[in-house]
């Protein structure tokens, strides 16, 4: 779902409940509850029982906190680097989210939800809090890590040229209620605001549309291949058929010149949050 969607095998990787184990007995160790360890690396309770458990993928502001509050020997630091990254992903897109790591570009198009990549947390779990069957609480701190823990790509890697084209409809949706959406709103307005991040919306009243087949995502890996990726229910596919990849890749060019500037895309989003 949005691009990424996270349904199937939803657990915790080994690695990631080796290392919450292995931060929970450094902080026993220390002599800290996890109420008295929050304020030290500036996480929340709930966040670091999430961690401890396996349940949620720890990002590296956490290790760097934690690793003197917990003795400063670099343990932590090399315990991380050994972490699956991958923990929550449905198996047909880990492969995609594979190519992400090194992408030169990467654009996506959604008629249905926010893209992965844009979504607030609060966003991500009213999506879950939907979901059928419904999920537990532990695969949904699962999901909610992994898809957390992917956004990432968007600061990590400041050289990469990202471009989200999304129909208007997703926001005048309004899932999870008028709060939820105005945040959604405000995290997508800030995520975007860096050079290599466009962001476009397909307005409503546009006569003309150029990916009325469903969303796609496209990316260019640095050695100049090009790989699609489409979405369903309950399945995934990675296309790397040359035809079929510059079919979708002449679409999406259709559809950019089909969309709002990223300027007027802008000021649309901040007229239907005021409308909220």
């Amino acid at each position: 779902m949005a691009g990424d969607w996270e349904r199937e095998e939803p657990e915790s990787s080994d690695s990631l409940k080796t290392f919450g184990a292995f931060v929970q007995g450094l902080r026993e160790h220390a002599g800290y509850t996890r109420e008295e360890f929050g304020p030290l690396v500036q996480f929340s309770k709930h966040t670091i029982e999430s961690i401890e458990l396996g349940r949620r993928m720890p990002d590296k502001d956490f290790v760097e906190r934690a690793e003197p509050v917990l003795g400063g020997t670099g343990a932590l630091r090399r315990a991380f680097g050994h972490l699956t990254r991958q923990p929550g992903l449905a198996a047909w897109f880990r492969k995609w989210a594979r190519l992400e790591q090194t992408a030169v570009s990467l654009d996506t198009y959604e008629c249905r939800l926010v893209p992965g990549l844009l979504q607030s947390e609060g966003y991500v779990r009213a999506v879950f809090e939907d979901d059928t069957p419904p999920l537990s609480d532990e695969q949904m701190e699962i999901q909610l890590a992994a898809r957390m823990d992917r956004q990432r790509l968007l600061g990590e890697r400041p050289n990469t040229s990202f471009s989200f084209i999304i129909d208007e409809a997703v926001f005048r949706r309004r899932i999870g209620g008028a709060e939820v959406t105005s945040e959604l709103i405000d995290h997508v307005l800030e995520s975007t605001k860096p050079r290599n991040v466009v962001l476009q919306l397909m307005p409503l009243d546009c006569e003309h549309h150029a990916c009325l087949a469903g969303p796609l995502q496209l990316l260019e890996t640095p050695d100049g291949r090009r790989f699609a990726y489409s979405e369903g229910q309950q399945n995934g596919r990675l296309i790397s058929v040359v035809k079929e990849v510059a079919v979708l890749h002449q679409r999406y060019a259709t559809l950019r010149s089909q969309a709002l500037t990223p300027k007027d895309s802008r000021g649309l989003l901040e007229r239907i949050r005021g409308a909220l």
